[in-house]
């Protein structure tokens, strides 16, 4: 198939899902968790957790209590002592609240986001400034936690993809039926797509990624190539791609 048929089937995906009946109970995503706030605090907790069986996730996120984010540490960890989800503890969901709260009280997600973007306009080194600043607010280590947050790289080849945290900022900067739009002065084109294996395996084998490894280098490989497609938005492909993948469409 050649690039220009799979821009135009591409484009007519990016249309057919762009409507706000796509997430809905028999199309699960943890975005339609989000979409009931539209706080980027809460935005985060529904992204860092979306890993796993998506029903297993949506569960999770609707059993929590977000009003949390504005009480104290003690009733947090109370409030969350009976809550825990695959690798993460009772304690590491409590650690997350806990920093996201204290982060609150003293800056914005965004604004701490926009201290490592706006040197270099990189996505990276943005995300980088977050886990940082998560870290240092409320020291907490544990292999659930450490997973849940990720660490600071600053390597792409051999590195996470940081899926979670580029879907997250997908939330924020772009706006449509899908992504809220919350965020200003984050470039739609400074966004790395957010790799995920249906998204990785589709991309193969459409021939849009040839990178055999599944690290934040395909990712940024990946968002070079639909760069070709639309230089200024090249994320509005993700969830088309994510959704030919996970509903195995055969579209090549």
């Amino acid at each position: 198939m050649s690039e220009i048929n799979i821009k135009e089937l591409l484009d007519l995906e990016v249309v057919k899902r762009n409507c706000e009946g796509e997430i809905c109970e028999e199309r699960l995503d943890p975005i339609m968790v989000a979409h009931r706030y539209k706080d980027p605090s809460i935005s985060l907790i529904c992204a860092l957790f979306a890993y796993g069986n998506v029903k297993q996730i949506v569960k999770f996120l609707n059993s929590l209590d977000f009003s949390l984010l504005k009480k104290s540490d003690d009733e947090i960890r109370e409030g969350l002592k009976n809550h825990y989800y695959r690798f993460q503890k009772s304690e590491d969901v409590a650690a997350l609240f806990i920093a996201l709260k204290r982060l609150g009280e003293k800056s914005t997600i965004e604004d701490v986001f926009k201290m490592g973007y706006s040197k270099n306009r990189s996505t990276i080194e943005g995300i980088n400034s977050l886990i940082k600043t998560l870290q240092d607010i409320y020291p907490h280590s544990s292999t659930g936690y450490n997973f849940l947050i990720s660490q600071v790289t600053l390597k792409t080849k051999g590195a996470g993809a940081l899926k979670r945290w580029m879907m997250y900022l997908r939330w924020m900067v772009r706006e449509d039926n899908i992504d809220m739009g919350l965020w200003s002065g984050v470039d739609k084109s400074d966004l790395i797509i957010p790799l995920d294996t249906h998204t990785f395996n589709v991309s193969k084998k459409m021939g849009l990624l040839n990178r055999k490894s599944y690290d934040l280098q395909a990712a940024i490989e990946l968002t070079c190539k639909l760069k070709e497609f639309d230089d200024s938005d090249p994320l509005k492909y993700d969830f088309a791609l994510y959704r030919i993948g996970q509903e195995k469409l055969s579209l090549v």
